[in-house]
């Protein structure tokens, strides 16, 4: 009998968990001929989630546990999920995802010939306008600065063969941007559409500043497009600095006396340093960044796990 693994990255989500199981399980236990196990990841949760978990994997069968030292972010929690999964078919899902969609899921993977079967927005009702419109605006971007597509409205809940799991775990960089590496590992996927639903519970973690940030990390870990431009920047500024100052000479040698304006200088001189520091900022960004890269850091760190431990056979 094949295994269906259900990775659930959690933080703070006590108000969410045991109303996820329930959904998933009545929509798991109708799938024929496949066992299922599901992996909670808490995230370093500050309220009773962990607790939560405990009592689910006393009382439930299949339901397994991992703790995290601390939050070390999604990203992390779902490496962790993925690398302690054992199921031929592996699914990533957050607890706002509906389970009533792993059905279609399987059935694609299964016997579509498909290695992923993956689920994207086809909208973003509920969303704040703002939001949705600098959403919009960054898929348009890191598709046209990047190599490695990445879908519009495309979500991380997604079920994937062992085969693509073990490919995903051996990109083992510390920035990790899963929504791009899901892509880049390549594979046949399968994109399932669905509208956005409100949450069935709790309060989302990810504010407009955090997803701005997630979005620039995005782009650093998938294009060089930004240096390339700092570059380029660079270039045109001095060919217009050569231009302003060869005007001001023959300005000079024919008017005489017109090499003034203070003003003005100072405000060109103020525009060329913004230039310069924004350049830099790119530059800080990509170093900064391989700087985390080559301290081999480990993505995270399990503090304890609990729950149907027994390895598959």
């Amino acid at each position: 009998m094949a295994l269906l693994s259900i990775v659930v990255p959690c933080y703070n989500e006590e108000a969410t968990v045991e109303l996820f199981y329930a959904r998933a399980s009545a929509v798991c236990g109708a799938l024929p001929e496949l066992e299922v196990e599901y992996l909670f990841v808490d995230d370093g949760s500050a309220d009773g989630t962990l607790g939560i978990l405990r009592g689910l994997a006393k009382e439930k069968p299949g339901v397994r546990w991992l703790s995290l030292s601390r939050n070390f972010g999604k990203e992390a929690a779902m490496y962790a999920g993925l690398e302690h999964a054992r199921g031929d078919y592996v699914a990533v899902m957050d607890l706002q995802d509906p389970p009533e969609l792993l059905p279609g899921l399987l059935e694609a993977v299964r016997t579509g010939g498909y290695d992923c079967a993956a689920v994207r927005r086809v909208n973003r009702k509920g969303e704040p306008p703002i939001r949705s419109w600098f959403a919009r605006q960054f898929y348009k971007l890191i598709n046209k600065v990047s190599r490695t597509e990445i879908v519009d409205g495309a979500r991380d809940f997604r079920l994937m063969t062992r085969q693509m799991v073990e490919a995903i775990l051996r990109v083992g960089e510390y920035n990790r941007f899963s929504k791009g590496i899901f892509s880049w590992v390549g594979f046949r996927v399968k994109w399932v559409e669905t509208e956005n639903a409100e949450r069935s519970g709790g309060e989302s973690k990810w504010s407009f500043f955090k997803l701005l940030v997630y979005a620039l990390d995005g782009i650093i870990a998938f294009s060089t497009a930004p240096l390339a431009i700092a570059s380029v920047l660079g270039l045109i500024l001095c060919v217009v600095s050569f231009l302003a100052i060869v005007f001001v000479i023959v300005r000079q040698l024919v008017w005489g006396g017109s090499a003034f304006g203070w003003p003005s200088l100072v405000c060109i001189i103020l525009f060329l340093a913004g230039i310069q520091l924004f350049c830099i900022g790119i530059l800080g960004q990509y170093l900064a960044k391989t700087y985390l890269e080559v301290k081999k850091r480990p993505i995270y760190i399990l503090r304890e796990q609990g729950g149907s431990l027994d390895e598959k056979p």
